[in-house]
């Protein structure tokens, strides 16, 4: 059944100014499920203090909680997990700082190519896109996907026809410019052409997510990215391959993962701790654990996951030296961006 064009809906977003204890956020067992919960993230990966100006520390943190501003506004106010993730991915991909959207980095061919993928775990309903040039918020275009056609993924040309075919805007490619990205691919191509870089100088793995669980029970997932500086030929990560990248069941969690993609495939890693969840009874935070911080590990993969669970409890385990990540529930809110504010 088709429903109504995504364009049609807008939700008004006050920006809210409070007080944000830094809190690692791990899971913590609540003993009563919280009316709603959102956690984010921004990327992972060598993110460490000496490599980070106060300023840019700053313009991180004030992002991360733009992003918390728009999304607990939906959710406290009764909103769908699923349009609270959908609205928070879109502040992230408006945002040049981070690796998606008007921030993606650049291909080898000097062009940005985008993937995103969301789903909800009530009915597992799913969509995603790769590959898109010219759909300037690829979430709403993973979005149309899973709710107005009888798919699951679209690439390239036949996604950004879909997208306009649903009212979806579409921009210049040079919207997407940015000189810093820009600066990251020439030097890259000068140091060694062939190789490619996760994201810039700090060697971050570039995504943005976000996992929500509403008042209703459900829980929803997204996840959207840039890809990877100087990559070649049409390569996709795990962003928007559903069970790597993004997974939501409201049976156990919700998940959306950052790092080197191609590992995160592999290892199905988003779905990885829900199947733990479900058939082998382990809690949250040991599946996270075990699947992140172990087997990934052991395999060479690098990078984290931000993940609630049916009942509200978080984890967010990364095995780099940073993820830019936040979360926030009824009288909490963080946003952490090193280790040591785990």
């Amino acid at each position: 059944m088709i429903k109504p064009n995504l364009v049609l809906f807008a939700l008004l977003i006050t920006t809210m100014n409070c007080s944000h204890p830094e809190s690692d956020g791990d899971e913590d067992q609540v003993p009563d499920s919280p009316d709603y919960v959102l956690v984010i993230h921004g990327g992972a990966g060598v993110i460490v203090r000496d490599n980070m100006t106060k300023e840019q520390e700053t313009a991180y943190r004030q992002a991360l909680n733009d992003a918390l501003d728009v999304g607990q506004q939906i959710l406290e106010s009764g909103g769908s997990s699923i349009d609270a993730v959908t609205r928070t991915i879109m502040v992230l991909e408006d945002n040049p700082l981070f690796n998606a959207g008007k921030g993606a980095v650049f291909t080898h061919a000097g062009i940005n190519e985008m993937d995103a993928s969301i789903m909800e775990g009530k009915d597992l309903n799913a969509g995603a896109v790769g590959g898109v040039t010219t759909i300037k918020n690829p979430i709403l275009a993973a979005r149309a996907v899973m709710e107005q056609s009888e798919h699951v993924m679209l690439t390239g040309d036949g996604a950004e026809a879909f997208a306009e075919a649903c009212g979806l805007e579409r921009v210049d490619p040079d919207y997407f410019y940015t000189e810093r990205r820009w600066n990251s691919l020439q030097r890259l191509l000068k140091e060694d052409p062939q190789s490619v870089e996760l994201d810039h100088a700090d060697r971050k793995h570039g995504t943005v997510g976000a996992v929500a669980l509403d008042m209703n029970g459900n829980l929803a997932a997204a996840t959207s990215t840039g890809g990877m500086t100087n990559k070649k030929y049409n390569r996709i990560g795990d962003s928007p391959i559903i069970g790597a990248g993004t997974y939501a069941n409201n049976l156990t969690c919700a998940v959306s993962s950052t790092g080197h993609g191609e590992y995160f495939i592999r290892y199905a890693v988003a779905y990885d701790i829900s199947a733990q969840m479900q058939y082998g009874n382990k809690t949250l935070q040991e599946a996270g654990d075990f699947t992140v911080m172990q087997k990934l590990v052991e395999a060479g993969g690098t990078g984290g996951v931000i993940s609630v669970d049916k009942r509200g409890n978080m984890h967010m385990p990364f095995n780099t030296p940073g993820m830019y990540r936040g979360f926030v529930r009824p009288g909490q809110r963080a946003v952490m961006i090193y280790d040591d504010e785990r």
